[in-house]
Protein backbone atom coordinates (compact mmCIF):
# COMPACT_ATOMS: atom_id res chain seq x y z
CA UNK A 1 0.00 0.00 0.00
CA UNK A 2 1.41 3.41 -0.93
CA UNK A 3 1.78 6.29 1.48
CA UNK A 4 -0.90 8.34 -0.34
CA UNK A 5 -3.45 5.51 -0.17
CA UNK A 6 -2.71 4.94 3.51
CA UNK A 7 -3.10 8.64 4.33
CA UNK A 8 -6.40 8.99 2.38
CA UNK A 9 -7.87 5.97 4.14
CA UNK A 10 -6.75 7.18 7.59
CA UNK A 11 -8.05 10.70 6.98
CA UNK A 12 -11.40 9.34 5.72
CA UNK A 13 -11.70 7.00 8.68
CA UNK A 14 -10.78 9.83 11.06
CA UNK A 15 -13.44 12.10 9.57
CA UNK A 16 -16.06 9.36 9.87
CA UNK A 17 -15.13 8.74 13.50
CA UNK A 18 -15.15 12.49 14.22
CA UNK A 19 -18.50 12.80 12.47
CA UNK A 20 -19.99 10.00 14.55
CA UNK A 21 -18.63 11.66 17.67
CA UNK A 22 -20.23 15.00 16.70
CA UNK A 23 -23.59 13.34 16.01
CA UNK A 24 -23.47 11.48 19.30
CA UNK A 25 -22.54 14.67 21.17
CA UNK A 26 -25.39 16.55 19.48
CA UNK A 27 -27.87 13.82 20.42
CA UNK A 28 -26.69 13.86 24.01
CA UNK A 29 -27.15 17.62 24.30
CA UNK A 30 -30.01 18.60 26.64
CA UNK A 31 -33.30 19.29 24.85
CA UNK A 32 -32.16 17.78 21.53
CA UNK A 33 -35.04 16.06 19.77
CA UNK A 34 -33.19 14.88 16.66
CA UNK A 35 -33.90 11.37 15.44
CA UNK A 36 -31.39 8.74 14.38
CA UNK A 37 -31.36 7.45 10.83
CA UNK A 38 -32.95 4.24 12.09
CA UNK A 39 -35.72 6.24 13.81
CA UNK A 40 -36.43 8.26 10.66
CA UNK A 41 -36.41 5.17 8.45
CA UNK A 42 -39.03 3.55 10.67
CA UNK A 43 -41.26 6.59 10.15
CA UNK A 44 -41.34 6.22 6.36
CA UNK A 45 -44.30 4.39 4.87
CA UNK A 46 -43.54 2.12 1.95
CA UNK A 47 -47.02 0.67 1.70
CA UNK A 48 -49.16 3.57 0.44
CA UNK A 49 -51.16 2.95 -2.68
CA UNK A 50 -50.32 4.83 -5.85
CA UNK A 51 -51.57 4.76 -9.42
CA UNK A 52 -49.41 5.00 -12.54
CA UNK A 53 -51.05 4.97 -15.96
CA UNK A 54 -49.84 5.82 -19.46
CA UNK A 55 -52.34 6.64 -22.17
CA UNK A 56 -51.70 7.42 -25.83
CA UNK A 57 -53.79 9.99 -27.67
CA UNK A 58 -53.81 10.82 -31.37
CA UNK A 59 -53.60 14.53 -30.61
CA UNK A 60 -51.00 17.18 -29.83
CA UNK A 61 -49.81 17.82 -26.30
CA UNK A 62 -51.19 21.37 -26.62
CA UNK A 63 -54.67 20.07 -27.40
CA UNK A 64 -54.64 17.62 -24.48
CA UNK A 65 -53.33 20.31 -22.12
CA UNK A 66 -56.18 22.65 -23.14
CA UNK A 67 -58.67 19.83 -22.64
CA UNK A 68 -57.44 19.36 -19.06
CA UNK A 69 -57.18 23.05 -18.15
CA UNK A 70 -60.07 24.82 -19.90
CA UNK A 71 -63.48 24.45 -18.26
CA UNK A 72 -65.46 24.57 -21.49
CA UNK A 73 -63.24 21.87 -23.02
CA UNK A 74 -63.21 19.59 -19.96
CA UNK A 75 -66.98 19.89 -19.58
CA UNK A 76 -67.22 17.91 -22.84
CA UNK A 77 -65.19 15.14 -21.18
CA UNK A 78 -67.45 15.21 -18.11
CA UNK A 79 -70.59 14.83 -20.24
CA UNK A 80 -69.15 11.72 -21.92
CA UNK A 81 -67.76 10.19 -18.70
CA UNK A 82 -68.91 6.98 -17.12
CA UNK A 83 -69.94 8.87 -13.97
CA UNK A 84 -72.25 11.23 -15.82
CA UNK A 85 -73.70 8.42 -17.93
CA UNK A 86 -74.66 6.22 -15.00
CA UNK A 87 -77.24 6.40 -12.25
CA UNK A 88 -74.63 8.31 -10.25
CA UNK A 89 -75.13 11.45 -12.35
CA UNK A 90 -78.29 12.42 -10.45
CA UNK A 91 -76.31 12.62 -7.22
CA UNK A 92 -73.53 14.66 -8.86
CA UNK A 93 -75.68 17.71 -9.39
CA UNK A 94 -76.00 20.07 -12.30
CA UNK A 95 -73.02 22.29 -11.50
CA UNK A 96 -70.95 23.03 -14.60
CA UNK A 97 -67.24 22.39 -14.81
CA UNK A 98 -65.12 25.16 -13.30
CA UNK A 99 -61.36 25.43 -13.82
CA UNK A 100 -59.16 28.38 -12.93
CA UNK A 101 -56.07 27.57 -15.05
CA UNK A 102 -53.53 29.35 -12.86
CA UNK A 103 -51.25 28.03 -10.12
CA UNK A 104 -53.40 28.01 -6.99
CA UNK A 105 -56.56 28.18 -9.09
CA UNK A 106 -59.48 26.04 -7.95
CA UNK A 107 -61.40 23.52 -10.01
CA UNK A 108 -64.74 21.73 -9.58
CA UNK A 109 -65.51 18.79 -11.87
CA UNK A 110 -68.30 16.24 -12.22
CA UNK A 111 -70.97 18.43 -10.72
CA UNK A 112 -68.63 19.50 -7.91
CA UNK A 113 -67.93 15.94 -6.75
CA UNK A 114 -64.23 16.31 -7.66
CA UNK A 115 -62.57 19.49 -6.42
CA UNK A 116 -59.09 20.79 -5.85
CA UNK A 117 -56.38 23.24 -6.81
CA UNK A 118 -53.89 23.51 -9.63
CA UNK A 119 -50.42 23.38 -8.08
CA UNK A 120 -48.23 23.55 -11.16
CA UNK A 121 -49.07 24.28 -14.78
CA UNK A 122 -46.43 24.03 -17.49
CA UNK A 123 -48.26 24.61 -20.79
CA UNK A 124 -48.34 21.58 -23.09
CA UNK A 125 -46.06 19.65 -20.72
CA UNK A 126 -47.29 19.15 -17.14
CA UNK A 127 -50.23 19.70 -14.82
CA UNK A 128 -50.07 18.93 -11.09
CA UNK A 129 -53.21 19.12 -8.97
CA UNK A 130 -54.25 18.76 -5.34
CA UNK A 131 -57.26 16.58 -6.12
CA UNK A 132 -60.07 15.20 -3.93
CA UNK A 133 -63.32 13.29 -4.21
CA UNK A 134 -66.41 14.49 -2.37
CA UNK A 135 -66.69 11.21 -0.45
CA UNK A 136 -63.33 11.68 1.29
CA UNK A 137 -62.94 13.05 4.81
CA UNK A 138 -62.65 16.83 5.03
CA UNK A 139 -59.15 18.10 4.36
CA UNK A 140 -57.96 14.98 2.51
CA UNK A 141 -56.30 15.85 -0.82
CA UNK A 142 -54.29 13.64 -3.13
CA UNK A 143 -51.75 14.71 -5.74
CA UNK A 144 -52.40 14.03 -9.44
CA UNK A 145 -49.56 14.48 -11.96
CA UNK A 146 -50.34 14.70 -15.68
CA UNK A 147 -47.17 14.67 -17.86
CA UNK A 148 -47.36 15.00 -21.64
CA UNK A 149 -44.81 13.71 -24.19
CA UNK A 150 -45.49 14.39 -27.83
CA UNK A 151 -44.03 12.07 -30.47
CA UNK A 152 -44.81 11.99 -34.19
CA UNK A 153 -48.22 13.65 -33.98
CA UNK A 154 -49.35 11.58 -30.99
CA UNK A 155 -49.02 12.27 -27.27
CA UNK A 156 -48.41 9.99 -24.33
CA UNK A 157 -49.99 11.15 -21.10
CA UNK A 158 -48.06 9.79 -18.12
CA UNK A 159 -50.24 9.92 -15.05
CA UNK A 160 -49.35 9.41 -11.39
CA UNK A 161 -51.82 9.70 -8.51
CA UNK A 162 -50.72 9.43 -4.86
CA UNK A 163 -51.97 10.36 -1.42
CA UNK A 164 -55.54 9.10 -1.69
CA UNK A 165 -57.25 6.81 0.85
CA UNK A 166 -55.77 3.35 0.22
CA UNK A 167 -59.19 1.69 0.07
CA UNK A 168 -60.06 3.82 -2.98
CA UNK A 169 -57.13 2.65 -5.14
CA UNK A 170 -58.96 0.15 -7.39
CA UNK A 171 -62.00 2.40 -7.76
CA UNK A 172 -59.83 5.39 -8.67
CA UNK A 173 -57.66 3.42 -11.11
CA UNK A 174 -60.77 2.32 -12.98
CA UNK A 175 -62.34 5.77 -12.63
CA UNK A 176 -59.44 7.49 -14.40
CA UNK A 177 -60.10 5.27 -17.41
CA UNK A 178 -63.88 5.63 -17.60
CA UNK A 179 -64.11 9.27 -16.51
CA UNK A 180 -60.98 10.76 -18.07
CA UNK A 181 -59.08 8.71 -20.68
CA UNK A 182 -62.02 7.12 -22.55
CA UNK A 183 -64.11 10.30 -22.85
CA UNK A 184 -60.97 12.32 -23.67
CA UNK A 185 -60.30 9.93 -26.55
CA UNK A 186 -63.85 10.55 -27.84
CA UNK A 187 -63.55 14.34 -27.52
CA UNK A 188 -60.16 14.39 -29.24
CA UNK A 189 -61.66 12.36 -32.11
Amino acid sequence: MSFDTFNRRNVSAGLMIAGVGLVQAARAAPGNASATTADVTAEISHSRAGIHQEVNFAASAARIYRLLTEAEQFDRVVRLSGAMNSTMHTSLGKKRTEIDPRPGGAFALFGGYVTGYNLELVPDTRLVQAWRAGSWDAGVFSIAHFNLWEREGATTLGFDHVGFPDDDAAHLAQGWHINYWEPMTKVLG
